[in-house]
């Protein structure tokens, strides 16, 4: 069974501008047949303009959007508050990827280390820059 990975919106950016490496990370993954996650508001936070993201659009068909609810919503929140951060939708992303045993991809692996680390959950997550 293949590992999942978690997007966050520098992969959807990172998607939109046409970038090579991470078009050739992802074509792999589905061939794999990886769970592709990305988290509802990671979404929110990358998309402007269907007239000009028609790629982005595709890609999103190839990933399984996770709805941010309220315990999600929740979960994330805390995990803000043991970090000491606000940025909510990074941690949706990290609260998907522990929950799901993922690995996340991201353009702030500082950011999404940090809120890893504040999760208390051993073994850490895995995390790949962008």
């Amino acid at each position: 069974m293949s590992i999942p990975y978690v997007y966050d919106a520098g992969v959807l950016l990172a998607i939109d501008g046409n970038d090579r490496r991470m078009w050739a990370i992802h074509h792999l993954a589905v061939e794999d047949g990886r769970r592709l996650l990305i988290p509802s508001v990671v979404v929110g936070q990358a998309w402007r303009d269907p007239r000009r993201q028609v790629q982005l659009g595709r890609f999103l068909h190839s990933c399984e959007i996770v709805p941010v609810g309220l315990e999600l919503a929740k979960a994330a929140g805390v995990l803000c508050g043991k970090a000491g951060t606000r940025d909510v939708v990074d941690a949706s992303v990290v609260t998907v990827a522990l929950a799901c045993g993922a690995i996340v991809f991201t353009s702030d692996p500082e950011d999404i280390a940090q809120l890893s680390a504040a999760s208390d959950v051993k073994p850490g997550l895995v995390i790949r820059r962008l």
